[in-house]
C-alpha cells in the first residue's frame, strides 16, 4: 500500500493507479478504524478495481467543546489494518493542505442537515460536506463508500454529490454490529466498561421500537417507549429518536414508504447514534 502525506504527491500516484483503465474507490474515514472500515474496503475492492483511504480527522465537522483534541488517532494500527484488507493507497492529509491560508469556501445542504444531527450538532454538515467534496474534487473517485450507521450524513453527501456534479457513484454499505448488536463506532472506545454494558439498550430499544410499528402499535407510543428504556438505562440524554422518510428525513406521525428509525443519545461522556429500516404494518 502506497502511503501518501504530501498532497504534491498525490496526483501522479492517482494516475498511476488509473493506468489501464482502472477505477478507483474512495473510502474516506477519520482513522481508530474498526470492522465497519473494513467492511468499506471490502465493498470498495469488489466496486473498483483500485481502494484508495483517506485519514483525515476533520476540524471543520467539530464543534466548539466536542472531541476534537481526543478523537483516537492510532495512525500504526489504522495503517496495518488497510494494509491486510488490500487497500492500494491510503492518503492522510493535514489540516494545512486540506484548509490552505486564505480557504475561505464551504459547502452546505440545507434541506437535508437541518433537522437530528444537524440541530444536534450546529455547523456538522456544513463541515463534513466541505470536507467531503474536498476529498472527490482532488481524488475524483468513480465510486466512494460511506456507512449506513451515519445514515443522515449518508443523505447529505449523495445529494451534495449529485448537486455539484462530482461524478462518484455514492454506495452505503450495512451497519457492522458487535455481537450484542452495538454499532461500531470509533467513539465507542470512550466507553467505560459499565457504559459499554448499557451502551446495548440502545439498539435494543430501537429494535422494539421497530417491531412496534411494523405490528401496528402507534408510532408515538414505540418512539415513547424507546426514550423510556434509554432513560432507565443510565443515558442522560436522548437528543431524537425518531422515524422518518428513508428519503427525505422529515419526521413521520404514521408509517409511510419507505423508513428508517434514527436515534441519538449519551451515556456518560459518549455520544452513540444509530439506526434501523422499518417496514410497513402487517395487515390484520
Amino acid at each position: 500500500m502506497q502511503i501518501i502525506r504530501d498532497i504534491g504527491q498525490l496526483g501522479s500516484a492517482l494516475i498511476a493507479l488509473r493506468a489501464g483503465g482502472h477505477r478507483l474507490a474512495l473510502v474516506p474515514t477519520m482513522g481508530a478504524l474498526h470492522a465497519g472500515h473494513m467492511a468499506l474496503v471490502e465493498e470498495a475492492r469488489r466496486q473498483a478495481d483500485r481502494a484508495v483511504a483517506t485519514i483525515f480527522v476533520n476540524p471543520l465537522q467539530f464543534a466548539a467543546g466536542e472531541d476534537l483534541d481526543r478523537y483516537p488517532r492510532p495512525e500504526e494500527e489504522d495503517v496495518r489494518a488497510l494494509e491486510e484488507a488490500g487497500c492500494d493507497l491510503l492518503w492522510m492529509p493535514t489540516p494545512e493542505q486540506m484548509y490552505p491560508p486564505g480557504f475561505a469556501t464551504s459547502v452546505s445542504v440545507s434541506a437535508l442537515s437541518t433537522r437530528w444531527e444537524g440541530e444536534a450538532r450546529p455547523g456538522h454538515f456544513e463541515g463534513v460536506a466541505t470536507a467531503v467534496a474536498k476529498l472527490l474534487s482532488v481524488i475524483r473517485p468513480e465510486v466512494a463508500m460511506f456507512g449506513d450507521k451515519d445514515f443522515q450524513q449518508l443523505a447529505v453527501i449523495r445529494r451534495l454529490v449529485l448537486d455539484l456534479g462530482l461524478g462518484a457513484s455514492v454506495v452505503g454499505v450495512p451497519i457492522v454490529r458487535d455481537d450484542d448488536g452495538l454499532a461500531l463506532s470509533s467513539r465507542n472506545a470512550y466507553l467505560t466498561a459499565g457504559e459499554r454494558r448499557r451502551a446495548v439498550t440502545l439498539p435494543q430499544a430501537l429494535q422494539r421500537a421497530v417491531l412496534a410499528i411494523e405490528s401496528g402499535i402507534a408510532v408515538r407510543e414505540a418512539l415513547d417507549q424507546a426514550e423510556q428504556a434509554l432513560s432507565a438505562a443510565g443515558f442522560s440524554k436522548v437528543d431524537y429518536i425518531a422515524l422518518v422518510d428513508a428519503l427525505t428525513l422529515e419526521p413521520l406521525d404514521a408509517p409511510a414508504g419507505r423508513m428508517r428509525l434514527v436515534a441519538a443519545a449519551t451515556i456518560g461522556s459518549t455520544r452513540l447514534i444509530d439506526n434501523y429500516p422499518v417496514g410497513m404494518p402487517q395487515r390484520q
